[in-house]
């Protein structure tokens, strides 16, 4: 199996999945605070103009969130890297939005205790929504890379953003493993000459 990508969000998430797993809503509010951003410009990116007024980029992320609650006792940090999990999830969220199906209640979502800490974190939740829609900094950064062509728009979303395997995506855009990496390798370097929110972006 191919190594994932490194990604700085691995040290800072590891030292909180522990109280996280113990059932700590606290914990999982700072882990939500940190990829928060790169789920926000991920949904931006990846929901399409006419779906806007059935699809909000907010919502997907919070739903995301609720999921990631709710399956976290399954979650194993030490074989899967916790960027390539929340976007696995989040994939699963935008896809059934855009075939309309009905948003999963808290039915069978796990104990009341449980539902019960979900529910206090809605507040932290739409606090970050809030302050993200209104972040210039990533409006700026999305803009920029809306401004790129389209293969390297296609490396930030999924090295950058969900954290893929660089085999895998040079794949998806039909290069070599290398040709990929050295091509993401200066286009992050590049964007990181702005001030981009921390932990927005894996590793090259």
């Amino acid at each position: 199996m191919e190594q994932q990508p490194t990604d700085p969000l691995d040290g800072v998430t590891g030292m909180w999945l522990a109280e996280v797993k113990g059932g700590d809503s606290e914990s999982f509010g700072r882990l939500y605070e940190h990829i928060a951003p790169a789920l926000l410009t991920w949904a931006e990116f990846r929901i399409r103009p006419e779906q806007r007024q059935h699809i909000d980029p907010a919502d997907v992320v919070q739903e995301v969130w609720f999921r990631a609650w709710r399956q976290m006792d399954s979650f194993d940090p030490a074989t899967t890297p916790f960027r390539f999990w929340i976007f696995r999830i989040a994939k699963n969220v935008l896809l059934e939005a855009a075939r309309k199906t009905q948003r999963a209640d808290t039915a069978g979502a796990g104990t009341t205790a449980k539902v019960q800490q979900l529910g206090e974190l809605q507040d932290t939740m739409t606090a970050v929504s809030m302050r993200l829609s209104r972040d210039e900094g990533l409006a700026a950064f999305r803009a920029e890379v809306d401004a790129l062509p389209d293969e390297d728009r296609r490396l930030v979303v999924h090295c950058g953003l969900e954290g893929l395997p660089l085999k895998e995506v040079a794949q998806r855009i039909g290069t070599s493993t290398e040709a990929a990496g050295k091509r993401w390798q200066r286009l992050r370097a590049r964007l990181a000459e702005g001030a981009l929110p921390e932990h927005l972006l894996a590793g090259a």
